[in-house]
């Protein structure tokens, strides 16, 4: 008998099943009280098993309601309720219509890099999300990766998540999750971490560029062995997603790159090479670079984690103000606002009011948006040489100058043209702040940036940063200025 139109909790109405698992079944449910749709994960009904295991399945359903439950964030699944249905758990999510990344890339599908590239960059926000709120998926996977409407990507299914001070639901010698995906500390039987996620994160990528998993064997026994000791094979459709999955899927998890080091790598992945942020036009296109590489459309080395993309690598992760600020640092609590005044918008502009990221700032008028991701916005000019980023990080870390020196010495060794102009520390409207400048050679001309990130730790970090060529510095600098000063956090 089918459960189609029967009515679960008193309020939501079954409508058509839209998902099967290991542990349950997924409904498109219509809410009857708040006239909504939602998504309904049932547990399936599973009368060979003893009492204590049926108890502990029911207690894992439970957990990934108040796993999911204690993250805020756009790219993590919403739980709105958890309720009983003959006595097992079931889980009342937001319905996001849409494939999983695993319907994309059935029987041997990719992705292009930008695409994965840009999948990951939200799927690893959503994961510096949750880690901040001390919850490990630990079931991260292409199945598991909900690509919803307008390019949102979410991180569903939190239901072997363990969180902090929470005891384990695995006996000794188990393992739950999906093989494939599964990091080699785990194998080995050891204590995951948030390295754990980040592997299985690096794994989902790979099989979204390469079409299959890193470490796929003929049986699970085979493909743990191999996840343990076996070498990566070399991939060859990754591109400039290459280096950051290589560093992803090394063995040891204390070798492997952080969320934000992550974050950073996919940002220049997806943005290309040293003016990928800000296309030149057609005739630079087919010049020689004087670094060495000819510009065949946005092939690069492995080595090319370039300097034009350092302002989105930290947009990812702090963002720098210009200014000679002396206000004494301050300290708030919660979400910073702005609490200095702001200068009415200049002529030429206009204000942005974006609730995306929840800022508004004033804008050439001239200036178009371009991409954007959860986390940032980029405006170019007319001739395309000249773009402004805004961006956020949630949760702030400790300090933007400690984020913008860590990035420059990576730098130092992946791209040799790059010169620091300054670097210091400083506070922007009570909050720690850092400003950085640079230049870089593009493949024509060099290119001048300045930086500025503001943000107290564990609440947001803002960032405000531009880069135009070098020799017309004098022209565009100003605009870094009136955007820096109309700069209003806090929603729009």
């Amino acid at each position: 008998m089918s459960d189609e139109g029967r009515r679960i909790a008193g309020r939501y109405r079954l409508a058509e099943q839209i998902g099967r698992g290991g542990m349950g079944t997924v409904w498109l449910a219509d809410d009857e009280v708040l006239g909504r749709r939602v998504a309904i994960k049932r547990l399936h009904a599973r009368p060979e098993l003893a009492s204590d295991e049926l108890a502990t399945l029911y207690e894992r359903a439970r957990r990934e309601a108040r796993s999911a439950a204690r993250i805020q964030h756009p790219n993590v699944i919403v739980v709105h309720d958890v309720v009983d249905d003959d006595g097992r758990p079931c889980i009342v999510m937001e319905y996001v219509p849409g494939p999983t990344l695993a319907d994309l890339l059935k029987d041997g599908e990719t992705l292009p890099h930008e695409e994965a590239a840009r999948i990951g960059l939200d799927t690893v926000a959503a994961l510096r999300a949750a880690h901040a709120a001390g919850v490990l998926h630990r079931d991260v996977k292409p199945g598991n990766v909900l690509l919803g409407t307008g390019d949102r990507t979410v991180l569903t299914d939190f239901g072997i998540a363990m969180t902090d001070g929470a005891s384990t639901l695995t006996k000794t010698g188990e393992m739950v999750g999906s093989i494939h995906y599964m990091a080699p500390e785990r194998i080995r039987g050891l204590t995951p971490g948030t390295a754990s996620d980040l592997w299985a994160l690096g794994a989902t990528l790979y099989q979204a560029v390469e079409g299959r998993p890193p470490f796929r064997r003929a049986t699970a026994m085979e493909t743990a062995y191999a996840i343990a000791v076996d070498p990566l094979e070399p991939m060859k459709r990754a591109g400039p997603l290459e280096p950051i999955v290589e560093a992803l899927l090394v063995k040891e998890p204390d070798e492997r790159p952080t969320a934000e080091q992550t974050e950073r790598a996919l940002q220049t992945a997806w943005w290309g090479d040293a003016t990928a942020q800000l296309p030149p036009p057609a005739p630079e296109s087919t010049t020689v670079e004087p670094a060495g590489k000819t510009g065949r459309g946005r092939r690069r080395g492995r080595k090319a984690l370039v300097a034009g993309t350092l302002a989105l690598a930290a947009a990812a992760t702090a963002f720098v103000l210009h200014g000679t600020t002396a206000s004494p640092p301050g300290h708030t609590t919660g979400r910073p606002t702005a609490t200095a005044s702001v200068s009415p918008v200049p002529d030429g502009y206009h204000l942005v009011r974006d609730s995306r990221l929840g800022v508004s700032f004033p804008v050439p008028d001239d200036w178009k948006a371009g991409k954007r991701t959860s986390e940032s916005v980029t405006y170019t000019d007319a001739t395309g040489l000249a773009g402004l980023t805004i961006g956020v990080v949630d949760p702030a870390g400790p300090d933007p100058s400690t984020h913008f020196a860590d990035i420059e010495a990576n730098t130092k060794v992946n791209y040799p043209t790059y010169r620091r102009l300054r670097m210091q520390q400083t506070t922007f409207r009570r909050q720690p702040a850092a400003i950085w400048e640079f230049t870089f050679q593009g493949r024509v001309r060099a290119f001048r940036a300045i930086d500025l990130g503001f943000g107290t730790e564990g609440n947001r970090e803002y960032d405000i940063y531009l880069s135009a060529p070098d020799a017309r510095w004098d022209t565009y600098r100003p605009v870094f200025d009136k955007v820096r000063d109309g700069f209003v956090t806090g929603s729009p």
